[in-house]
């Protein structure tokens, strides 16, 4: 009866979340932490814990297809994983090989439009796993619909510092003059294969860093960040949902933020010179959410009418 009751809330809950919830993001990262935490607590192996995660996985690719999100980043192995006891490697290998393998040939994959993707200094891995890796990429290449990153042999400041070398050997062998540096340049040189703005960062496993994890498209951005207590495997919708609703409180917030920026910069421009006024106005519209263009028009008009006063 307990067990029944905490099942119904949990699914009101997960209702009533659902419809507080707007437009959500369009790329949610994802640090899945915990793993070991959780196989420990219940007197298993890491392996276990490994397996148990990747059934969350799973979900996770389910949930982004019900709420419409484009793409999906986790980050599944570090570059400080390679640290780790070589009994644990071991098994952590085979399961991303066997894992990998199974999403490219899985049929939810292809009649969803999934591209897999494999993101980090992947020639570290050993060779089975970068075997799996191109299978699953030759797979699913031709498809749009949904992106999946797997982030693998990952390092976010070594990522940035591979970046700045290319391009500084670029600058030196004169095949990128110096005053063509721009974001297009170092992003083009990040790791195999670019990725769009990270909105939204979940960690699980109570930790919260965000691990050097994707600095230059979720920093650069500024990303919202929610931090969870449940280990990876026992990540809900519930969990997942909370996560939406920070992105979408703190996406409202910043709005609300740069329309009274732009509003506040209009009246400052209006007292001096008007047609100035409008000219930067109409800029900041294209800028702003349907409320902030409504918001910034109506002072406009306001300011146009104390002048014809």
């Amino acid at each position: 009866m307990r067990q029944w009751l905490r099942t119904a809330f949990a699914r009101g809950y997960e209702r009533l979340l659902r419809r507080e919830l707007n437009d959500g993001p369009a790329h949610v990262a994802i640090i899945q932490d915990g793993n070991r935490r959780y196989a420990r607590n219940r007197g298993e192996d890491a392996p276990d814990g490994h397996r148990a995660g990747a059934q969350t996985t799973e979900q996770v690719l389910d949930w982004c297809e019900e709420l419409g999100i484009e793409e999906l980043t986790l980050y599944a192995f570090s570059t400080e994983n390679f640290n780790r006891p070589e009994g644990e490697l071991e098994p952590l290998f085979d399961l991303l090989e066997d894992k990998l393998y199974e999403f490219a040939d899985a049929e939810r994959v292809h009649d969803n439009g999934v591209c897999i993707r494999a993101i980090g200094d992947i020639d570290r891995l050993p060779e089975r796993v970068t075997d799996a890796i191109d299978y699953a990429e030759r797979r699913t290449a031709d498809y749009e619909e949904f992106r999946l990153n797997i982030a693998l042999a990952y390092g976010g400041r070594n990522e940035l510092l591979r970046a700045a070398r290319d391009v500084a050997e670029a600058v030196e062998a004169g095949d990128l003059d110096p005053a063509d540096i721009d974001s297009a340049a170092v992003e083009s040189r990040l790791y195999r294969q670019p990725v769009r703005d990270v909105d939204l960062i979940i960690r699980t496993g109570g930790d919260e860093r965000t691990s050097n994890f994707l600095p230059w498209h979720a920093n650069g951005n500024e990303a919202a960040v929610y931090f969870c207590a449940p280990y990876w495997p026992e990540f809900s919708k519930v969990d997942f949902l909370r996560g939406i609703r920070t992105y979408e409180s703190r996406e409202a917030s910043w709005q609300r933020t740069r329309t009274e920026r732009a509003v506040a910069l209009v009246r400052a421009l209006a007292s001096v010179e008007l047609d100035e006024a409008r000219a930067v106005g109409s800029r900041l519209r294209e800028q702003l959410s349907n409320r902030g263009a409504e918001e910034l028009s109506a002072e406009l008009e306001r300011q146009g009418n104390e002048t014809a006063d």
